[in-house]
């Protein structure tokens, strides 16, 4: 512990997770330089990279934008009850629990490029099922394999640009891609509000389809991944079952997982509990809508310089933050009880679910091990989902037992344990050294 080596590189090629000292040891010494994976002369491509990688998540997110919102009211034009409904518009998030280990599988047979293009004409194809559903088990089947295709797509985008991105641009390329999502997020529901005016409901589930076929074309376009990461995982097959992965990691799965699954949690939580706090004061939707999108607006405007602090600085310096900014946020809704307060809440919300915007998927890329990264990611993002799920079935529980704002202050409080749990292991980790790793790289 009382050493002090030169930092290198490596840690992107040999994870903290494969290591049995991870916790107590300093990172492997650097090699001699970082080389541009991808692209003549060693450099990246970037006008294609930047489209080829980001394309198909800005569209594939405007298409499922302008569908989420409309599942619950399909099902209630299909003679659903209120409760129905809701259940349904959750199999989105069962399905991604359910397909995030077998996607690994997908992901390394197929690899990468031809995975996310695969899920991408499944999500097509459900969709287009979802536009002639006349019966909710038919509905309900549709929105349960949209999940399926989610883990796909989710896991293979991120083992991509994990691979094919060098260290040092790694918290910036995955928290843009996550900044990707949320601008598509925002297009979305305004493209589907547009074509229901004009055609209706279902022309929403035709519109998403069409999207997601032109994301299975630009996913085309992605540059192959350099031979060397083809060659490793041919001739290491064998070793990277997915539950030896899995068993070969479960301390990380244990400390940093287990703050993922926080972050996960707190989020979902934010997305249920700003428009119910709205309806519990009385305020109009078009006011609860107004609200809203100035959370959404900073949430939107953060996620660059999340990734850039992150690159410079360190993991910690966003991970801990955001949680608490996002934890105290929560807390403080149960002292917003008039419409400009409430706007400040929602602004601090938005910021820090913005600032941290990138910081699972980077932490997980960090933690993943070159041999059976796609194995490791699986259950990394399982951890995430399976917050993202149980996040609003908490708010429920205590919300029926308690009231709303014993809820959001209970669930201020994950936040803030979520900041100082992961705090602690990051920085026992050498995950916490990442941003010197780089550093050290470009000297």
């Amino acid at each position: 512990m009382g050493r002090s080596p030169r930092i290198g590189r490596r840690l992107g090629a040999e994870s903290v997770a494969t290591r049995l000292d991870w916790m107590t040891d300093p990172p492997p010494a650097a090699e001699p330089d970082d080389p541009e994976p991808m692209g003549e002369g060693g450099r990246i491509d970037w006008p294609r990279f930047v489209t080829s990688a980001y394309g198909p998540t800005f569209l594939s997110s405007i298409g499922y934008g302008a569908v989420t919102p409309l599942v619950a009211l399909s099902a209630l034009h299909l003679g659903a009850s209120v409760g129905l409904s809701a259940l349904i518009t959750g199999l989105t998030g069962i399905g991604q629990i359910v397909g995030d280990l077998p996607a690994s599988w997908v992901a390394t047979k197929l690899g990468e490029k031809k995975a996310i293009a695969l899920a991408c004409l499944w999500d097509a194809t459900w969709l287009t099922v979802a536009f002639f559903a006349s019966s909710l088990s038919l509905l309900s089947l549709a929105v349960f394999c949209f999940g399926l295709s989610g883990s796909v797509f989710g896991l293979a985008r991120q083992s991509y640009i994990t691979e094919a991105m060098p260290l040092r641009f790694r918290a910036r390329a995955l928290s843009s891609l996550g900044g990707t999502f949320r601008i598509g997020g925002l297009i979305g529901p305004l493209a589907g509000s547009a074509i229901i005016a004009t055609w209706n409901l279902s022309a929403a589930y035709a519109f998403a389809a069409i999207m997601s076929l032109f994301a299975a074309g630009v996913t085309m376009a992605l540059p192959d991944l350099p031979a060397t990461v083809t060659d490793r995982r041919d001739v290491h097959d064998g070793s990277t079952r997915l539950f030896h992965i899995l068993r070969a990691h479960l301390k990380v799965f244990a400390t940093l997982g287990v703050g993922v699954f926080c972050v996960g949690f707190v989020r979902a939580v934010r997305q249920t509990v700003l428009p119910l706090w709205c309806e519990s004061l009385g305020l109009s939707p078009s006011q609860t809508s107004l609200i809203y999108a100035v959370s959404m607006a900073l949430d939107v405007s953060m996620f660059f310089l999340g990734g850039l602090i992150m690159d410079r600085f360190g993991r910690m310096w966003v991970a801990v933050p955001s949680m608490v900014v996002l934890g105290l946020g929560l807390a403080g809704l149960a002292l917003a009880h008039s419409v400009w307060p409430l706007i400040g809440v929602a602004a601090i919300i938005g910021l820090g679910n913005g600032i941290g915007s990138g910081i699972v998927m980077t932490l997980g890329s960090d933690a993943s091990p070159a041999l059976g990264r796609a194995q490791f990611l699986s259950g990394w993002r399982l951890f995430g989902d399976s917050g993202n799920a149980l996040g609003p079935v908490a708010l429920s529980g205590i919300t029926t037992a308690a009231s709303l704002a014993v809820a959001t202050v209970s669930l201020g409080v994950v936040g803030l344990v979520g900041a100082a749990w992961l705090g602690f292991w990051i920085r026992h980790s050498a995950a916490g050294h990442v941003h010197e790793i780089a550093g050290t790289a470009q000297t």
